[in-house]
């Protein structure tokens, strides 16, 4: 693990997204909340919040962090679900991977959750859009 002890903590944020496409079938059902294992969205928001939180533990390497903000959204397209994931903490290191975990696991869990009724689901385009704080500056998609 890279030593950071030396490093002054300093506020830090990072957004990240990804992309579940699916059939219009399975968009129309989750905007009715027509999916039999429930609450879709809240289910994956919270997913992605404890995946966050617990990024070290799954990612070799990755200091664990004191995180002061997770904010995990939806937008529901025509054919797909995109989710954005926003981390905030104050630390001598970045939360990059922490946003990027919270984005795959809600991916996941939409997966999980609607695999029954869509098995062509796709989960596409996880990316870095912003990272803020830090002696590497800004970085912006």
């Amino acid at each position: 693990m890279v030593d950071i002890s030396d490093k002054h903590g300093s506020v830090r944020t990072a957004r990240a997204r990804v992309m579940v496409s699916m059939s219009e079938e399975t968009v129309i059902a989750l905007k009715k909340g027509d999916v039999p294992k429930g609450d879709v969205f809240a289910v994956a928001r919270i997913a992605g919040i404890q995946a966050a939180k617990r990024t070290a533990d799954m990612i070799p390497l990755c200091h664990p962090l004191m995180l002061n903000s997770i904010d995990v959204e939806f937008e529901v397209n025509e054919a797909s679900v995109v989710i954005e994931a926003k981390v905030g903490t104050f630390a001598p290191t970045g939360v990059e991977m922490e946003a990027l975990t919270a984005c795959s696991v809600s991916a996941l869990t939409i997966y999980d959750m609607c695999k029954s009724m869509d098995k062509r689901m796709e989960i596409t385009n996880l990316i870095l859009l912003e990272k803020k704080g830090g002696s590497s500056g800004e970085f912006s998609r």
